[in-house]
């Protein structure tokens, strides 16, 4: 093949790659929930940024109470927090996150999990500490302060202690904690250590402004799980 073939074969790849990129996007879009918001008495939450600028808000992803226990479908990735629940010092505060069917309203995993250090909440500056689960077998510890920070990396990594569902339909559960103890702040899934870190690695400028504050409840996207177990323990 000659020097202009081997050019319109490279053009070719680079437009059928590029033509593929938004119908992929598309794919993944956040649905709206019909009848969305927030109905758990003193609950609140914030969407993330992006689904802000596209106009969605908390209504269009819903979280109820039923008894003990949460029931959550989104629309949009939100972090949820009763200003009430407020931890400070060492505690450790974990959930069950019951996902009945797998990638039910997604295309492929999306995780989560339980939030920390909640300070600021619902304002541009706010700041929080979360790790959540895959129902693949991944998870991800990140944060915002206010801008978002990755601990383990942009998608998170894998770790034998998280539960795998059997594929897509089927139920997974993962119990999810974290703990702060000292000057470490450690991940928990299914009673294993997956993650930990030191304080001053969290606490720190455009991080955290501190482990004391809220706890809460994060999804990503276009997830459907029910929330069991939630609470503190003081150390």
């Amino acid at each position: 093949m000659g020097l202009f073939g081997k050019s319109w074969v490279a053009v070719a790849a680079v437009t059928a790659l590029l033509a593929a990129r938004p119908a992929r996007s598309q794919s993944d879009e956040s649905h709206a929930v019909a009848g969305g918001g927030i109905t758990a008495a003193g609950w609140m939450g914030k969407v993330d940024a992006n689904a802000e600028r596209a106009g969605q808000t908390v209504k269009d992803a819903k979280f109820a109470q039923d008894g003990d226990a949460f029931d959550v479908t989104t629309g949009p990735a939100v972090t949820y927090w009763n200003p009430a629940n407020l931890a400070r010092g060492n505690y450790t505060v974990k959930a069950t996150f019951r996902e009945a069917k797998y990638m039910n309203l997604n295309n492929h995993p999306h995780p989560y999990g339980v939030v920390i250090a909640g300070n600021e909440m619902g304002t541009d500056k706010q700041s929080y500490l979360y790790c959540a689960a895959y129902g693949n077998g991944n998870f991800i510890v990140r944060g915002f302060g206010p801008e978002p920070f990755q601990m383990n990396g942009r998608h998170g990594e894998d770790n034998a202690a998280v539960h795998k569902a059997a594929g897509p339909g089927e139920p997974v559960t993962q119990e999810i904690a974290i703990s702060v103890k000292g000057n470490r702040v450690e991940c928990l899934i299914n009673g294993t250590v997956v993650a930990g870190y030191d304080k001053a690695a969290l606490v720190a400028p455009g991080k955290l402004v501190s482990t004391d504050g809220v706890y809460g409840l994060r999804f990503a996207h276009n997830t459907e799980v029910t929330v069991t177990g939630f609470g503190v323990t003081k150390e």
